[in-house]
């Protein structure tokens, strides 16, 4: 029996399901309602619009075959109705009907539903600050927004801008600025690192690096007071310093659009969010959800979880589609995994890093790594630091990160352990991960493998690991005297550190440590150091060997040090 649909949001979900929904049941009628005059768009590719990589805001809105997707498009394509410009105000539950409101006539009118989806989406955090209205002030919330932002810096009124918040909207922002309009650009976040909670402190030091290269000023550990100006934003003050800026872009997050649901009586979380089932179904199950607005399962902590990402948004709304209709699918949750470019490298992550694992209860450590992602004697090579983390316990992999440049051959280990952590991996099982091989393409022995080849040795306590922040320290200090750091390359790679730090930097290579252990002290820390780790922990080794107890083997070597942008 034909159903008549409605669906409350037109961005990514909204769109999915219903598509998903009409190819099953092509006699039934949906209506999509969406208060804003533009649907179905890319809305993760609005930094790049902005940045000029794509040049007009209606390819976000175009498929893979040049068609526009607007209400044309799905009432004669997909035949579904849509209602632009158009919020829905409630939800009577009992007789089932949405009522909304035409936004620019104010007319009010009743839609009857079987079946109701809510994909609201989420909308941007506004700092609750003075000046947060000036001109000059945007979120980075919908294309009518990325078209006014790229209006006021392609009509030259932007020479400098303050982007608050360094998670990845915020660093996608910032290298559009920076990049394609030679803005100079400053990012603030009141963490202490970039993307808290998604990297290690480790390898955020390394993007902080990179964005400093590309002379990108990042503010850690400050928090924004106010926004000063007459009409426009002149300036942004901290409680720290204050910055001139004549653009100011706030990334500090988004929050579901949950209100609708709410109001009606529906179950939401302590943070907003819409609680859903596996089919994702409300706590009614006339009534669906997904997408930006709603929380589901972490599969590695088994704890609640809010993902707004329109990867997701789109997997679910297929799920929605299909039980719309009578079916059975189910949305298990997710791990969490994202990728992100930063001008010349590639970030990306999946589960949990370090810090978050430990905040989540596991008595977690980590392995880091730097390898090429091909065979090292093929002409074509670069180097991929990847970091794993592990419960100590258990050797179940929680989580992995990674950074290389803008290919894929990071991003594809990293998706290569995304697929299994639902299924909890452990270490051995990251060893003995099969992979295509060539040498054009990878190493006998992969990157992945030794990742995990290295988290066993360090749970073993044969590899007592040094990881650059604290050599970094240790490095700082070094006039204390407590640490005897010795590079275990050949004279080539280690001497110039040698005459630049004659008192401090020692070699012995590694082949030749075994007859010149009287030249290693007793009675201090031992900092071992090659060009990614290896020499370094098989020195590692003679020493354990030896009777040394206090021996710790810089983790990605030198490769990882310059990444990190140690003083050296």
């Amino acid at each position: 029996m034909p159903k008549n649909i409605v669906i409350v949001g037109a961005v990514a979900l909204g769109p999915k399901a219903a598509c998903r929904f009409k190819r099953l049941e092509p006699n039934s009628t949906v209506i999509m309602v969406d208060q804003g005059d533009v649907i179905s768009y890319g809305g993760c590719g609005i930094p790049y619009f902005i940045s000029g990589d794509v040049s007009e805001p209606d390819q976000l809105q175009r498929t893979s075959f040049h068609m526009l997707r607007d209400e044309k498009f799905f009432r004669d394509v997909k035949d579904v109705e849509v209602m632009t410009n158009t919020r829905a105000l409630s939800i009577d539950r009992k007789i089932k009907t949405v009522l909304v409101m035409n936004l620019k006539s104010g007319k009010e009118q009743m839609l009857s539903y079987d079946k109701l989806v809510l994909a609201t989406g989420s909308r941007p955090n506004r700092l609750n600050i003075a000046g947060a209205d000036l001109e000059g002030v945007f979120t980075v919330s919908n294309i009518n927004e990325a078209v006014a932002i790229k209006k006021d810096i392609s009509g030259g009124k932007v020479t400098k801008a303050v982007v608050i918040g360094a998670g990845a909207i915020g660093l996608e922002m910032a290298e559009a600025l920076a990049d394609m309009w030679d803005i100079e650009t400053s990012v603030i976040d009141i963490a202490d690192q970039v993307l808290p909670g998604i990297i290690s402190s480790n390898m955020a030091r390394m993007v902080q690096h990179h964005l400093k290269e590309k002379e990108v000023t990042f503010f850690a550990g400050e928090r924004v007071l106010r926004i000063e100006g007459e009409t426009r934003v002149t300036t942004v003050v901290t409680d720290k310093r204050s910055i001139d800026a004549d653009m100011v872009i706030m990334a500090v997050g988004v929050s579901p659009n949950s209100d609708l649901a709410r109001n009606a009586g529906l179950k939401v979380s302590q943070n907003g969010a819409i609680i859903v089932n596996k089919r994702l179904q409300t706590s009614d199950p006339d009534i669906y959800s997904g997408g930006d607005c709603v929380q589901i399962p972490n599969l590695v902590t088994g704890k609640p979880a809010y993902y707004p990402l329109g990867s997701m948004a789109n997997k679910q709304g297929r799920v929605i589609g299909t039980n719309l209709a009578g079916g059975s699918a189910e949305f298990e949750g997710a791990v969490g995994s994202f990728v992100l470019k930063i001008f010349d490298i590639s970030v990306a992550s999946s589960g949990r890093c370090i810090e978050a694992a430990k905040k989540d209860g596991f008595d977690a450590l980590s392995a880091f790594v730097v390898q090429f992602d091909r065979a090292h004697f093929y002409p074509e090579k670069d180097l991929i630091y990847l970091e794993l983390v592990v419960d100590k316990a258990t050797g179940r992999v929680l989580g992995i990160q990674g950074i290389g440049n803008t290919g894929d051959g990071m991003l594809a280990r990293v998706n290569a352990v995304a697929a299994i952590l639902k299924y909890r991996p452990t270490i051995s099982d990251i060893s003995n991960l099969e992979l295509p091989y060539s040498p054009p393409f990878s190493s006998a022995m992969d990157v992945i493998n030794a990742l995990g080849n290295t988290a066993e040795n360090i749970l073993a306590g044969m590899n007592r690991p040094l990881q650059a922040e604290q050599f970094n320290d240790w490095w700082n200090n070094r006039k204390e005297g407590d640490t005897f750091f010795l590079d275990c390359r050949g004279w080539g790679n280690a001497g110039p550190f040698v005459e630049k730090y004659p008192d401090h930097w020692k070699n012995i290579p590694q082949d030749e440590l075994r007859k010149r252990i009287k030249e290693v002290p007793r009675d201090k820390k031992i900092a071992l150091v090659c060009n990614t780790g290896v020499r370094s922990y098989e020195a590692q080794l003679i020493l354990n060997q030896e009777g040394f107890k206090e021996t710790y083997n810089v983790q990605g070597g030198m490769a990882g040090l310059k990444k990190f942008g140690a003083d050296l």
